[in-house]
């Protein structure tokens, strides 16, 4: 980490630099844009009620109904749906996930133009819940407002990701997430501190409750970091894809990275999106309450399968087995011990889906003890702790992809500055 930052401030790293700070002066704008509200809506969200998850999510602007309160949510729904339908869903999609970097940039246009459409329902939806004495009209406006926000983002997400440092929308969301995290521990302190007739015993339960967080981020960056590497040998070594030197082919213990917790938590958004729609209590919303709700026995067990599912989902959507056996095949590659083709193809699926078990249950594990200890053990802690699991995993895999990149590019300049 030191050596990273004494390359970031050598002389010939100058437009590296330049490309961190225009990646932060990004994240500034972001920041700023959360407090300006829609105009006219100034004082419409008085309760978060149902959409509390979402608004965690989306980067925390729906609490003032700002310009950037749908953050780039539509954009990962979007996302999501493409996703599932690359799976031989629909032959279209199936296409255009073989045709590679092609199909991806199709596919990413796609997303982002879907995105967009999406905005502007949920935006009109929004405007609906919290606009009661509002005219149609009125809610066209604020849907075309909220929509202009998510396109600037998104805009500005693929400039981040030109022309700065790390991937531009997870950075986005991310630093939404961020600025919910102080505010989570002031309002722990305060329960369990100040609200305590027992100073001491107080700080002492905050004093644990920082001590496991800590814990929590060691272990994620320990997960983000561990691989399980699978040894390759080559027929003619000089013609190895993979060069001279390496010899195996790493897969990480957590591939999927942060998806499948923002997967899973934009499902269980939608639910709630459309519940919140409802002007009244009905049999719809009362279900949403009671089932489609992390806080609850029954929506905190589906939360926890739903993250789970989605990173075998994600790890096998970016990792094709039968792809990488073939690719080994043709470069003259074979995995000691295993027969070149199908029994490749079996062997690398058997180690992906052994490792994914173990990565997708550690994140099962971080995103759901916080909730067990906010909502279903009277342990004193504040409503704003259920989701500290899922808000550190996101941020950490964010901030290590990011910093992962960083490094990548301070290492290839300095080794090419050398040559």
């Amino acid at each position: 980490m030191f050596k990273t930052l004494k390359l970031l401030f050598d002389k010939k790293n100058k437009d590296i630099r330049k490309r961190l700070l225009f990646t932060l002066g990004c994240l500034l704008v972001f920041v700023v844009g959360k407090t300006i509200p829609v105009p006219g809506t100034q004082g419409a969200v008085s309760d978060l009620g149902l959409w509390e998850l979402y608004d965690a999510i989306s980067g925390g602007g729906l609490e003032q109904f700002s310009i950037f309160a749908l953050g780039v949510m539509p954009y990962i729904s979007a996302s999501l749906i493409t996703g599932i339908l690359q799976m031989d869903i629909i032959p279209y999609f199936t296409e255009l996930k073989e045709q590679g970097a092609t199909g991806q940039q199709k596919i990413n246009q796609i997303n982002r133009y879907l995105g967009l459409v999406l905005a502007f329902l949920q935006g009109f939806a929004m405007a609906f819940a919290f606009l009661p004495n509002g005219g149609a009209l009125d809610f066209l406006k604020v849907a075309i407002v909220l929509t202009g926000g998510t396109a600037f983002l998104l805009w500005m997400g693929d400039q981040m990701t030109q022309k700065g440092i790390g991937n531009g929308v997870s950075l986005l969301i991310m630093a939404g997430i961020v600025s919910s995290i102080p505010n989570m521990f002031i309002e722990t302190f305060q329960a369990l501190v100040l609200g305590n007739e027992n100073l001491v015993l107080g700080i002492v339960g905050f004093s644990i409750f920082v001590l496991i967080y800590i814990a929590i981020i060691v272990g994620i960056v320990f997960v983000e970091k561990s691989e399980r590497r699978i040894p390759v040998q080559y027929a003619n070594q000089t013609s190895s894809a993979y060069g001279a030197r390496q010899n195996y082919i790493p897969f990480k213990l957590n591939s999927a990275s942060v998806m499948p917790v923002i997967f899973a938590s934009v499902i269980f958004t939608i639910p709630s999106f459309i519940a919140g729609l409802m002007k009244s209590e009905n049999a719809f919303t009362e279900f949403v309450t009671k089932y489609v709700n992390y806080t609850t026995p029954i929506g905190f067990a589906a939360y926890i399968i739903i993250i789970i599912i989605f990173c075998f989902f994600y790890t096998f959507l970016q990792i094709n087995p039968e792809e990488l056996s073939k690719n080994l095949n043709k470069n003259g590659g074979y995995i000691p011990g295993v027969r070149p083709g199908k029994e490749t193809k079996q062997y690398i699926s058997t180690i992906i889906g052994r490792i994914t078990l173990i990565g997708s249950l550690f994140i099962a594990i971080v995103a759901g003890l916080p909730i067990i200890f906010s909502s279903f053990i009277d342990t004193g802690l504040p409503s704003s702790v259920s989701l500290g699991g899922t808000s550190i995993l996101i941020v950490i895999g964010v901030v290590l992809e990011t910093y992962n990149q960083l490094e990548s590019s301070l290492l290839n300049r300095n080794y090419k500055g050398g040559r």
